[in-house]
């Protein structure tokens, strides 16, 4: 079982930028893939990013690419999101999600691919 508690999270305006944290519960979190999703009111749950259990390889969403970097520190069970030159339309629920298949090697867009999820974190960007 693996608990995750997202932080980080706040007002900023447009153009800002804000770093999310993810502490991951127990000692097998080297061995997941994580990533991050985001809900906005009314919409569906979107992917963001994901990395893969040792941080080499990561995948993002084409509307953060080139603004926001997922990162992670096993040593301290956390998963980060830098997030850049925000814009209102990044709006959302954060959410950071743990996926144990594949030994954390294979990288997923599907959240329901993801077995622990945290409770999430609000990101409102002003314009």
């Amino acid at each position: 079982q693996v608990q995750l508690v997202e932080s980080g999270g706040g007002l900023v305006q447009a153009g800002g930028s804000l770093r999310l944290s993810c502490a991951a519960s127990g000692r097998t979190f080297s061995s997941y893939a994580m990533g991050w999703f985001r809900q906005a009111p009314g919409k569906e749950r979107e992917f963001v990013a994901a990395i893969n259990w040792s941080g080499g390889s990561t995948y993002y969403a084409d509307s953060v690419k080139g603004r926001f970097t997922i990162s992670r520190d096993n040593a301290k069970n956390t998963v980060y999101l830098q997030m850049n030159s925000l814009k209102p339309e990044d709006t959302a629920v954060y959410y950071c999600a743990a996926d144990s298949r594949w030994s954390g090697v294979i990288l997923t867009t599907t959240p329901t691919a993801y077995d622990y999820w945290g409770q999430g974190t609000q990101v409102t960007v002003s314009s």
